[in-house]
């Protein structure tokens, strides 16, 4: 028994031995270096121990410290806990075993700290059997909420082992120079084509150049950056003012066309501004109403693709936990709507945004199943209700915070910031390529069918294609120009649900490029009419059944002013199969045609009924006839002078495009107008 008692006390003398003050006796032969190392953690200590405390400043000076001495657990305690509470959290959990080693009673939080910065390094059972060591500091008055504290991190651990198991396929790639800098980037937001970013940065070119003097580093600015023809990112442009301001000025969301951007601005505890792009240049940024903004902190948001609605984060009183995510219509009167239990959790959430699909909602929680910190998680607005949240999974969410996830109309990529290894020098931009899921290795396999004979009859088994999951969006940009001058037109484009003859979103084209974008969620009979003073309405229809996979349609759109001899088509008319009777979906389109007529008492028109070439062409022209002239009676019904119209049936004798396709032969079934008068 002595034997064994002095070997444990030999083992314990040697541990502490190990540990090496910052003094005379040990360093007596480098006065210098030791002044100076000592000089570094006295001014690591005052950063360290202000309140509330300044890690980051801290630790440069730590780290300059234990150079000089490596083998101190203090200093190594207080470098391990400065990175805990930095960007790279990882990075803390080497000092802090190392700290242990050479004492381990060096803090009494030891354990606990050193179950953080497991948890951080994804080593899920070590960090639940420190959690587990873990006990509160003496005489503490907050046993119970440390207690919980602590059940909740080995909960964490514990989600964070199931899904590691079954990681996410997708690959994680740096967004790249232009887009990111040795200084923190990040809050990035896209357009639903991918064509523009912008993000938040704490760069050297800030507006006013001038250092936050809580953190030290450069105040906040947002910047943009373009697609390349080679897809990459152009080199990013701080938007300068009126949109930076010599505070922090940060991106929160962005409308899928990118012509309308929502901001936070450090005003009142934090608001939401919005800012509208007129050609190239943004506008002086509006702070949103106080239906929005509260005495509170109000910290993203996000648009609907209608631009109707604004999903919000606030921590204002009244909520469900530390941070809630609401809903408001923008022109509405009605109080803000909070999501509710499903979406929030006693715990905070962030980082809202929703999908153009516009029913798909991504943001962040420290609740849920959060393997740590923030994760992002995805739910579906279907049925009336919100789907449980589902953890996006490993390795797009990890332990520490995972924050302001956007993602493209495709469901392709995503963008978010994070601190890694390969970062350019602080926080980067990071871009997602979800891969879906893993095919079957089957694609090889032989069965032995008749293992019997000599040469066994053998058949390939070919796993199925595996399928990426697809948005349920189409996109549909190009660029609205005069006909004749091809100059760019900032028009306004008119989203219509023909099945309810209602308009359900309008949007504007770039004053400069005349460039549009907009976004079609599934599962709707759209009406889309482009409209300008001084020129004719042009009308496109898409009729997107539910559930039809995203797409991206390129329709440059030439609008033309009112002249004898133009011809516009209608496309938003239709009729029942082989039949003349106009049905319910044409109402809105008939009225546009009715209202121009009204407006414009000098004008005559002629309506034209055009069909393919398929079947008897004197049926085809006789059945285009009935067609031109039953729009005629519903405008002469409507009170339009019969003497103003006319109506006429061509068949298939001016198509518009070969009838040798499918896509031609639709466009070649058609109604028209020609100006025939004004």
């Amino acid at each position: 028994m002595y034997r064994y008692l002095l070997a444990f006390l030999l083992l314990t003398t040697a541990a502490q031995a190990q540990n090496v003050e910052f003094s005379k006796d040990r360093f007596g032969n480098d006065k210098d270096g030791l002044k100076a190392a000592l000089k570094e953690i006295k001014a690591g200590d005052e950063w360290y121990e202000m309140d509330p405390p300044r890690y980051e400043q801290a630790l440069s000076h730590y780290l300059a410290a234990q150079k000089f001495n490596p083998n101190n657990a203090q200093l190594n305690l207080r470098i391990g806990d400065s990175y805990l509470h930095s960007g790279f959290k990882p990075r803390a959990l080497a000092y802090l075993q190392k700290a242990y080693q050479l004492n381990p009673d060096v803090d009494p939080r030891i354990h606990y700290l050193l179950g953080r910065g497991l948890h951080l390094n994804a080593k899920w059972q070590e960090a639940i059997a420190e959690y587990k060591r873990a006990t509160p500091a003496s005489g503490s008055k907050n046993t119970a909420a440390f207690t919980q504290d602590i059940q909740k991190k080995i909960k964490e651990c514990e989600y964070g082992q199931k899904l590691a198991a079954k990681p996410t396929r997708v690959f994680i790639d740096n967004a790249g120079p232009g887009v990111n800098s040795p200084y923190p980037d990040y809050g990035p937001v896209i357009t639903a084509d991918e064509s523009v970013i912008l993000f938040t940065s704490r760069r050297d070119n800030s507006t006013g150049g001038q250092h936050d003097p809580e953190t030290g580093g450069f105040f906040e600015d947002i910047y943009q950056s373009s697609r390349t023809g080679q897809g990459e990112w152009s080199a990013a442009r701080n938007l300068g003012e009126p949109v930076n301001t010599d505070g922090h000025d940060a991106t929160v969301g962005l409308a899928p066309d990118g012509q309308r951007m929502l901001m936070y601005m450090e005003d009142n505890g934090g608001d939401l501004h919005e800012s509208d792009l007129r050609g190239t240049q943004w506008r002086k940024p509006q702070k949103l109403g106080s239906r929005i903004n509260s005495r509170s902190h109000e910290s993203s948001a996000a648009y609907t693709p209608d631009g109707r609605s604004l999903f919000f984060v606030t921590d204002k009183e009244g909520g469900l936990g530390a941070r809630d995510i609401y809903k408001i219509e923008i022109d509405g009167r009605g109080p803000a709507i909070n999501l509710g239990p499903t979406i929030n959790t006693q715990y905070g959430e962030e980082g809202v945004f929703l999908h153009p699909d516009g029913k798909t909602m991504y943001f962040s929680s420290e609740g849920h199943n959060s393997m740590g910190g923030y994760d992002i998680f995805k739910s579906v607005f279907e049925n009336g209700k919100w789907s449980a949240p589902e953890n996006l999974g490993w390795p797009i969410n990890t332990p520490d915070d995972d924050v302001f996830f956007v993602i493209s109309a495709s469901g392709r990529h995503g963008y978010y910031s994070s601190f890694r290894d390969d970062g350019l020098g602080s926080k980067d931009i990071y871009q997602i390529t979800f891969l879906g899921p893993e095919k079957q290795p089957l694609l090889s396999q032989e069965d032995q069918l008749l293992a019997s004979r000599v040469q066994p009859v053998k058949e390939t088994l070919l796993a199925p294609p595996v399928a990426i999951a697809s948005a349920q969006v189409t996109i549909l940009k190009g660029t609205v120009t005069d006909d004749k001058t091809k100059e760019p037109l900032e028009a306004t484009i008119d989203v219509i649900d023909n099945s309810r003859n209602q308009i359900i979103a309008s949007f504007r084209a770039n004053a400069q490029s005349g460039r549009y974008l907009v976004s079609l969620p599934s599962g709707i009979n759209y009406g889309i009419v482009v409209r300008q003073e001084g020129y004719l309405f042009h009308s496109e229809n898409f009729d997107l059944p539910a559930g039809a996979a995203y797409s991206e349609v390129v329709k440059d759109i030439a609008l033309k002013k009112l002249d004898i001899g133009v011809k516009v088509v209608l496309n938003n008319i239709f009729f029942d199969f082989d039949k003349a009777t106009l049905r319910t979906e044409s109402t809105s389109e008939l009225e546009r045609l009715q209202k121009l007529l009204t407006e414009t008492p000098a004008l005559r028109l002629e309506i034209s009924g055009h069909t393919d070439n398929v079947g008897n062409a004197a049926y085809n022209k006789d059945l285009s006839q009935r067609r031109a002239k039953s729009v005629v009676d519903y405008l002469v019904q409507k009170g339009i002078s019969k003497d103003r119209l006319t109506f006429a049936g061509y068949g298939d004798t001016q198509p518009v495009a070969p009838n040798t396709t499918k896509g031609g032969r639709q466009l070649n079934r058609r109604t028209e107008f020609k100006v025939t008068g004004k």
